[in-house]
């Protein structure tokens, strides 16, 4: 069973902190609207999903802390806090998609009194972490089938539990090409900076008892060479109209190596992660984090003082090198732009 990083339990947020992961399992707990916004900003969650999820239940916890004469007063305020929230992160739709909802659900429910509008927001909340969940093991349910059994599986950064409510988008679909019976053993890219592949997915799939090995960034081209590798997976931070698909920083180079070698390269990510309002990855912000994660690891430093550092979070992978794009709705390939449309078009 799949770890599940975020929780709510009497009146409280919790997050497992994945900063200290493997060494510490510490959960952290929240109860301002605030807090959560620099938890997400901080990296104490992170993945797509989970940042929506997260960024959700600070709306929540925000809306019980306004105190307002009406609905219209209480919105502006109510806006205020998803803004703040809005601001963490640049490049994951799916904290813009949630928060999004969350108004929608404030608005649908404005003639109800203000204290069960607030216990309507959170209930709102609580339904999305869910969601999330069954989302994930439907997108494994399509996803596992593109999966051979026997099949050596690279992936890139974490995109499993620890990025999501539960059991995960890429290591979704492992789990349930696993649960289907298939013997799949993953290799794990490290993932700098910030090691989400070696401390995190290496992690949960050996919580999971699923063979994991783990690899430095840099050799996953001589592995491939060496016909160990059958196919990659990854997910997804944004995913443009035409299916150019921003991730973890080093994605768009694995896909080229995938391309080279003939191994096919599959993105999992659910349609709330599609944004059919960009029409290239050209347009995807993109993450520019604080220099010191790529000159220090934890309180040592690994550069010379004041070396020049770049340290974009995420890069984009252009549709052309991708094989399918993995959602709950199903599986899309070749024509991107309109397969996905489509596919966001079934949810409603």
């Amino acid at each position: 069973m799949s770890i599940k990083p975020i929780l709510f339990e009497n009146g409280e947020l919790l997050l497992l902190d994945q900063r200290v992961l493997p060494v510490e399992e510490t959960w952290l707990r929240y109860t301002d609207y605030r807090k959560v916004a620099e938890a997400i900003r901080n990296m104490v969650v992170r993945g797509a999903p989970a940042i929506g999820v997260t960024a959700a239940f600070g709306a929540a916890l925000g809306a019980r802390e306004i105190a307002a004469p009406n609905f219209d007063a209480f919105f502006t305020e109510f806006e205020q806090v998803c803004a703040l929230l809005a601001a963490t992160r640049p490049t994951a739709v799916n904290l813009f998609w949630a928060l999004e909802r969350m108004k929608v659900c404030a608005q649908s429910h404005r003639a109800l009194p203000l204290a069960e509008l607030k216990e309507r927001l959170l209930a709102e909340a609580l339904e999305i972490a869910e969601d999330d969940e069954l989302i994930n093991r439907a997108m494994g349910g399509h996803g596992a089938a593109l999966i051979p059994d026997g099949g050596r599986v690279l992936t890139h950064c974490n995109a499993g539990a620890l990025a999501t409510a539960g059991y995960g988008t890429a290591l979704g679909v492992i789990r349930a090409a696993v649960e289907a019976g298939k013997k799949v053993a993953v290799l794990a890219d490290e993932t700098r900076p910030w090691l989400q592949g070696a401390r995190l997915t290496a992690w949960e799939l050996q919580r999971d008892n699923i063979p994991v090995t783990l690899i430095c960034d840099n050799m996953a081209g001589y592995l491939m060479s060496q016909g160990e590798i059958d196919c990659v997976i990854v997910g997804a931070d944004r995913i443009a109209a035409n299916g150019d698909t921003a991730n973890k920083i080093g994605t768009y180079t694995v896909a080229v190596l995938a391309k080279e070698h003939g191994l096919p390269f599959y993105v999992a990510a659910p349609t709330s992660t599609i944004d059919l309002s960009l029409t290239s990855g050209k347009l995807i912000p993109i993450e520019e984090r604080d220099r010191r994660e790529v000159t220090h690891s934890g309180e040592r430093q690994l550069a010379p003082d004041g070396v020049a550092v770049r340290n974009p979070a995420f890069d984009v992978t252009p549709a052309r090198l991708i094989t399918a794009i993995i959602t709950e709705h199903g599986v899309a390939r070749g024509d991107f732009l309109t397969q996905l449309r489509q596919l966001c078009n079934q949810g409603g």
